[in-house]
């Protein structure tokens, strides 16, 4: 029995540099990911978006490699968010069951496409608390618009609130890729039908579509806040007009009755 396990460790790791830098056998690199070989049966998974994923890696290896990536990484996160998935091996098999995953070996692309999908579920498990916290916010101010008929936030933190959620919608468009295939599975059917049914198992797409309704939910308000907050800037401009007109046509008429 083998095992993956996949940590959120910082909000980006710099991989251009772990790649200039990691002597452990690099199997597979693009911009965004560094797939090594530690050991024997052993394989190491860094994602710039700052996830990692480890197999068949003691507690203690995975502790010290992340002790010895932390300079690499922007953000480290102490109470990392992670996913566990235990891998049993039995020759000509490949079968996804409820508490398993089992291989017909420790084939490299096999494994890197649990690793890849496990770190894929916890990123999702660290936007859909993200996304959770920005909507409650939401919810506290849509409750006190419908208590007080106003609003009680101000420009600055409305216009703030506006770009940390569209942050957020950008880095999950910019990170996850659920509904792409890995370009090992392209021309593998037997690899393609194991990212799939992984997909399918970590229920990759409807966590990912979830998340993405509650950032809809949030930009719709956030969008009605700005509108109420424009009237009201709006309105409020309009009545020092008219009060400046107002003064003005009482000045005209003091300077004509009195001179």
């Amino acid at each position: 029995m083998y095992n993956v396990v996949a940590y959120q460790v910082a909000n980006a790791i710099q991989v251009k540099d772990c790649k200039q830098q990691l002597e452990w056998r690099l199997l597979f690199s693009d911009s965004d990911e560094l797939f090594y070989k530690y050991s024997q049966d052993k394989f190491i998974y860094i994602f710039q978006y700052g996830m990692m994923s480890f197999f068949n890696m003691s507690d203690v290896e995975i502790s010290d490699v992340l002790k010895f990536l932390k300079p690499f990484c922007k953000e480290y996160i102490s109470d990392k968010i992670s996913e566990e998935v235990t891998i049993a091996i039995q020759p000509e098999v490949i079968k996804i069951e409820f508490e398993q995953i089992i291989l017909p070996s420790v084939d490299e692309e096999m494994i890197r496409l649990v690793m890849l999908n496990a770190s894929q579920s916890v990123a999702l498990n660290r936007y859909s608390e993200i996304t959770e916290e920005l909507l409650v916010e939401t919810n506290q101010h849509t409750l006190y618009l419908e208590n007080k008929g106003k609003l009680d936030i101000s420009g600055n933190k409305l216009k703030r609130f506006i770009g940390k959620t569209l942050n957020i919608k950008n880095k999950i468009s910019e990170n996850l890729y659920i509904f792409d295939a890995p370009e090992i599975t392209w021309e593998d059917e037997q690899l393609n039908k194991l990212n799939a049914d992984l997909k399918q198992t970590f229920d990759l797409k409807d966590r990912y579509h979830l998340i993405h309704d509650r950032i809809d939910i949030i930009k719709e308000n956030l969008e009605l806040f700005k509108d109420i907050m424009d009237h009201n800037e709006s309105s409020r401009l309009e009545w020092i007009i008219i009060i400046l007109i107002l003064v003005e046509v009482v000045d005209m008429f003091i300077a004509k009755f009195l001179f």
